[in-house]
């Protein structure tokens, strides 16, 4: 019954996609990116060597997977590596990865589906990252005996595997042959429902950012706009974040320089944040920026956020006034200190850093003012924390190293 209605759903869910896809732009690309997707993958020339296959969800899941994928190319050069993503914006910016042989769109969920796949690249072993659960994809590679494993789970109490009803869920949990989880706390609660092949190995994205750090690029415009002056980075920010910011940058007047790196930087979302501004804005794509008038530079374009960072006194993390906030880490391997909106309890590096002090979470623009005074007028404050949020990142790092180990040394 329960895979029944469990099929039910995800059929109801794909008909769904399908049907707003003439009026959701990310609809559109879920259906378009799998046109033609079995011509691809049967075109696939798999070899007769040894193949791993990754499944992510979406971009940052790619990212979180990716120290492992990456040693595992250092350290297995003959095994073919092999990615799919369930959504778009991880496919069309991670599909031509230098680490990776062949990438894909995961074919819709099905038990058909998942045994076609399965006999099309016939991995010898299978990585899903975090909180990826396909019923029937699991159920053909347990039933194909081939070793998959979860890596950098994090769980938390209030999901399905540990409610009355989740029997499904938990069910799931059986057909991975370990799952790596971040913290002790996941591997006590996966223990509490009898899942015994548990594994702490830690969060791979500490690994993931210090080697994204150690690959930095300048950025001269930033360095120059900042010039002498104190620099607060926001990054991935929505509306709800720049409301409160902008209340903020009018209360700091002269005193500092502050660069915003909008969540989506589309050109109607771009006007609108200078619009809410107002004076002493410019875009990172003008051609020229008075660096002696303006104060916030907005930088409009992708792929540079986590250079930016580079600069920063202080960083703030969007997404915290609304479903949750985004990387902490990416910011807080330069040694700065990192501030956000509330939604940061399901984030369980952001609920250590706070409780290290190097992390302020902050419920509102007046909270938000009071901490970036507190910080912007005490540097040595500031470097405190920058220094513990530096040291807590490299203290966690090491996590792709014993996934490898719990993975590779075993199949």
């Amino acid at each position: 019954m329960f895979v029944f209605l469990y099929t039910t759903c995800i059929a109801c869910y794909h008909a769904a996609i399908r049907a707003l896809a003439p009026f959701h732009a990310k609809a559109a690309a879920w259906v378009d990116g799998r046109k033609n997707l079995w011509k691809q993958i049967d075109a696939f020339e798999r070899g007769e060597g040894r193949l791993a296959w990754f499944h992510v969800a979406s971009l940052g899941e790619f990212e979180q997977g990716l120290p492992l994928i990456e040693l595992t190319r250092e350290r297995e050069p003959g095994t073919r590596i092999v990615v799919t993503f369930f959504s778009p914006s991880g496919h069309e910016a991670r599909a031509r990865h230098a680490s990776i042989d062949a990438a894909f769109y995961l074919p819709p969920e099905s038990r058909r589906n998942a045994r076609r796949f399965l006999r099309a690249i016939r991995p010898d072993v299978v990585v899903f990252v975090k909180y990826e659960f396909w019923y029937h994809y699991l159920h053909a590679l347990r039933d194909a005996g081939v070793p998959t494993y979860l890596l950098s789970a994090r769980f938390r109490p209030g999901q399905p595997f540990f409610r009355p009803w989740g029997a499904l869920h938990r069910r799931m949990l059986g057909f991975f042959e370990k799952i790596l989880v971040q913290d002790d706390a996941s591997a006590r609660l996966l223990r509490s429902v009898g899942a015994t092949r548990v594994e702490v190995t830690g969060d791979t994205r500490f690994d993931r950012v210090l080697t994204i750090a150690g690959q930095a690029r300048a950025i001269d415009r930033v360095e120059r706009f900042r010039g002498d002056a104190p620099l607060v980075v926001c990054g991935s920010t929505w509306p709800a974040d720049e409301r409160v910011l902008s209340r903020c940058i009018r209360a700091r007047g002269e005193t500092c320089r502050w660069v915003i790196v909008p969540h989506e930087v589309d050109e109607e979302r771009v006007r609108a944040l200078v619009a809410r501004l107002g004076e002493g804005v410019a875009r990172f794509s003008d051609e020229v920026i008075d660096e002696t008038t303006c104060r916030v530079l907005i930088i409009d374009r992708v792929g540079l956020l986590s250079s930016a960072y580079r600069y920063a006194t202080v960083a703030y993390i969007g997404g915290g006034f609304g479903r949750g906030i985004h990387n902490t880490l990416e910011a807080a391997t330069y040694g700065i200190p990192v501030l956000f909106g509330p939604a940061y309890r399901k984030f369980g590096e952001a609920v250590e850093m706070t409780r290290r002090g190097c992390a302020f979470p902050v419920r509102d623009a007046a909270r938000l003012e009071q901490k970036m005074r507190e910080l912007l007028d005490n540097p040595a404050l500031a470097a405190r924390a920058g220094k513990e949020a530096g040291m807590f990142v490299r203290e966690n790092a090491g996590a792709a190293d014993r996934a490898f180990n719990a993975i590779f040394r075993e199949t």
